[in-house]
C-alpha cells in the first residue's frame, strides 16, 4: 500500500475551535497517516460527539475517497429466503417458523430456479440465498440448489449460504467444512455471505441464542471459504445487547482476517432490528436498535479501522431506510448493496423500508449525495456507470409473483427428500 500523502485534521480545517480532545485528534492524525488503529482507540472514537463527531466522519470520508474515489456502488440483485423454517432459536430473529406453523415456506428446485430466471430477466447479475436451517432437508440439498440455477443460468452469480448453513449442511453430510465448501463450489457457488455473525464475541452470542455456532467456528468456516479461493462479505449486527468494545474487537478480528486471508470483498454494519423480536420483548436490558449517532460511528469507525484492508463499506437500506443510507455516503460508505427485490428476514422482524429499490432509485440517491453511480458485480468489477444516462425504469416486482408458488411446507420437504 503506498504510503498516504500526509494530512491532519488541521488540513481538514477541523481542528480551528479546539474542540477536539487531544486523544481523539491523535486517533484520526494516526488513521489520516495511514496507520492502523487499534481495538481501544476505536472504543473511544464510538463515544465522540459534537466537534468530535465531525472530524471523526470528515476523516472516514477522506478515508473512502482515497481509497474508492467518488464512485458509489450498487449491484442487481435477488434475495431467495427459500424456506423459513428453522428451529435454532435465535432471540434476535422473528423469520424463523416451526414445521408445523401455517405460515412455514419451503421453495423446492424448481421455485428456486424461478425466482433466480425472474431475477436475471430483470437485470440481475446475482441472487443471494440463504434460508432457516429446516431439520428435515438432507446435505445435499446446498448442492443441489447450485447445480439447478447453474443449469438454467450458467452466467448468473451465486452468492449463498451463510457461515451457519454451512456448518449446518457439512454436518448432515459427514463432511469436513473443507470438502462440503469445495463441492459446493465445484457446483458453481461464486461466493457466500459473511452473515450469521452477529457479535463475534461467544459472551453475547450465548445471550442472543444457545444453540448457534461459535465465533471459533464462524471464523474457522469463513477461513476455510477464503483458503478455497470463495470470497465472502463480513458483517456486524449491533445495537441490542453489545457496545464499543464488543464492536471495536469485532472488528479488529475482521481484520485480522483480512489480513491472513484477503477474502472479505466488503463489511456490511447490520443494525438491529427489535420490533416483533423476543429478544427485544423479553428482555428489559435490550436496546430498541442503534441510535442514528451510533449507525453514523460504526460506518465511519469500520472505514478508519478497515482502512487498507476492506475497501468496501455497505449501508444497508433495508435497516437503515433510504435516507439516511444516503447519508452515509458522506460518513465513510461507498455501497448501497443491492435491489434485493425480495427481503424476508429485516421484514419478519418489523422492518419497514420495503423489498425493492429499483436500481434508478439507488441512482438517484448516488446523484443526491454527490456521487458517481456505478452498477457493480458481487465482487466489486464495475459494469455500467451512470454520469448522464439512467438504469431502464421497470415496475416493482408484482406481488402476485411474489407470492406465486410458496409451497406448503410438508408437501415440499416430501419432495426434496424424495
Amino acid at each position: 500500500m503506498n504510503a498516504p500523502a500526509v494530512v491532519s485534521l488541521q488540513s481538514l480545517r477541523l481542528d480551528a475551535a479546539g474542540e477536539i480532545r487531544p486523544r481523539i485528534r491523535a486517533i484520526l492524525d494516526k488513521a489520516l497517516a495511514g496507520e492502523e488503529v487499534g481495538a481501544d482507540e476505536a472504543v473511544a472514537l464510538f463515544g465522540v460527539e459534537g466537534a468530535e463527531l465531525d472530524a471523526l466522519t470528515r476523516v472516514a470520508d477522506r478515508l473512502r475517497e482515497r481509497a474508492v474515489g467518488d464512485n458509489a456502488t450498487f449491484v442487481v440483485t435477488r434475495n431467495i429466503n427459500y424456506t423459513n423454517v428453522c428451529n435454532v432459536g435465535c432471540k434476535f430473529c422473528n423469520f424463523a417458523k416451526r414445521r408445523d406453523d401455517p405460515e412455514a415456506e419451503f421453495f423446492d428446485l424448481d421455485e428456486i430456479v424461478r425466482r433466480a430466471q425472474e431475477a436475471a430477466d430483470r437485470g440481475a447479475t446475482e441472487v443471494c440465498i440463504q434460508g432457516g436451517l429446516h431439520p428435515d432437508i438432507p446435505g445435499g440439498f446446498y448442492r443441489d440448489i447450485v447445480k439447478a440455477i447453474k443449469a438454467r443460468l450458467p452466467d448468473l452469480h451465486i452468492h449463498a449460504f451463510s457461515p451457519f448453513e454451512i456448518w449446518y449442511g457439512a454436518r448432515k453430510s459427514r463432511m469436513s467444512y473443507r470438502d462440503f465448501i469445495q463441492d459446493l463450489i465445484d457446483q458453481g457457488l461464486g461466493s457466500m455471505p459473511g452473515t450469521a455473525a452477529e457479535i463475534l464475541d461467544d459472551d453475547v452470542r450465548r445471550r442472543l441464542t444457545m444453540n448457534k455456532l461459535s465465533t471459533q467456528e464462524w471464523v474457522e468456516i469463513v477461513k476455510t471459504a477464503h483458503g478455497l479461493g470463495l470470497p465472502t462479505t463480513s458483517t456486524i449486527m449491533y445495537g441490542h445487547i453489545d457496545g464499543p468494545r464488543q464492536w471495536a474487537n469485532h472488528l479488529a478480528l475482521l481484520r485480522d482476517i483480512q489480513k491472513e486471508t484477503g477474502g472479505f470483498t466488503e463489511f456490511v454494519p447490520l443494525g438491529f432490528i427489535h420490533y416483533k423480536t423476543r429478544l427485544f420483548r423479553e428482555n428489559p436490558d435490550v436496546r430498541p436498535g442503534p441510535t442514528r449517532l451510533e449507525h453514523i460511528r460504526m460506518h465511519a469507525v469500520a472505514r478508519i479501522m478497515l482502512a487498507g484492508w476492506i475497501d468496501n463499506i455497505q449501508a444497508s437500506w433495508v435497516k437503515l431506510g433510504p435516507e439516511l443510507a444516503r447519508d452515509m455516503l458522506a460518513f465513510g460508505v461507498n455501497d448501497l448493496g443491492g435491489t434485493l427485490m425480495n427481503e424476508s428476514i429485516s421484514r419478519a422482524a418489523g422492518a419497514t423500508h420495503g423489498q425493492e429499490m429499483l436500481p434508478e432509485e439507488l441512482v438517484r440517491m448516488i446523484r443526491s449525495a454527490g456521487r458517481h453511480p456505478v452498477r457493480r458485480s458481487t465482487l466489486y468489477r464495475h459494469l455500467e456507470a451512470f454520469d448522464a444516462a439512467s438504469p431502464p425504469q421497470l415496475p416493482v416486482l408484482a406481488p402476485a409473483s411474489r407470492a406465486r408458488r410458496t409451497i406448503p411446507i410438508v408437501a415440499a420437504a416430501a419432495a426434496v427428500l424424495g
